[in-house]
């Protein structure tokens, strides 16, 4: 099986000018976790939930809402999103991308074709394409059993 089968087509990114709050806004609306980041056309990084907690103050220092809110609006993505993209083809499998996810700790793929971005693999994919695999390999199985003898 091939990224291209399970990667989500529909991918929503931001660019690397937009402030951070939009992304954080962007997230919650699409309910995803990872927002690859384009300018041109071409993927130039990618941003998560974890890289905008980390832009976050402290809740130790005395930062009011509207003060962090107004941190959020004025940084902009490029200035907390990571450059050095990991990123997988269409054709890659699906093996060598979960492989990736685990090696390098991260949760999704931007999946590019050329410097183009075409999908997006998350680990919730690779997992789905796991137990579809094991779904079919059981109802094989009963099939084998339910015609003999």
């Amino acid at each position: 099986m091939k990224v291209e089968d399970r990667m989500s087509r529909d991918v929503v990114t931001v660019s690397p000018k937009e402030g951070v709050r939009v992304a954080e806004h962007l997230m919650k609306a699409k309910r995803v976790r990872h927002l690859p980041v384009v300018s041109d056309g071409k993927l130039v990084g990618i941003i998560t939930d974890r890289d905008i907690r980390r832009a976050l103050p402290s809740p130790a220092t005395s930062h009011e809402d509207h003060e962090i809110s107004c941190l959020l609006d004025t940084l902009q993505v490029q200035a907390v999103m990571t450059r050095k993209v990991i990123s997988v083809t269409p054709e890659t499998s699906i093996e060598a991308a979960a492989a990736l996810l685990l090696a390098h700790k991260i949760g999704g793929l931007p999946v590019v074709d050329g410097e183009r971005l075409v999908g997006i693999l998350t680990e919730g994919d690779v997992l789905r394409a796991s137990l579809e695999g094991g779904r079919e390999e059981e109802q094989e199985v009963g099939k084998c059993w339910l015609s003999m003898p």
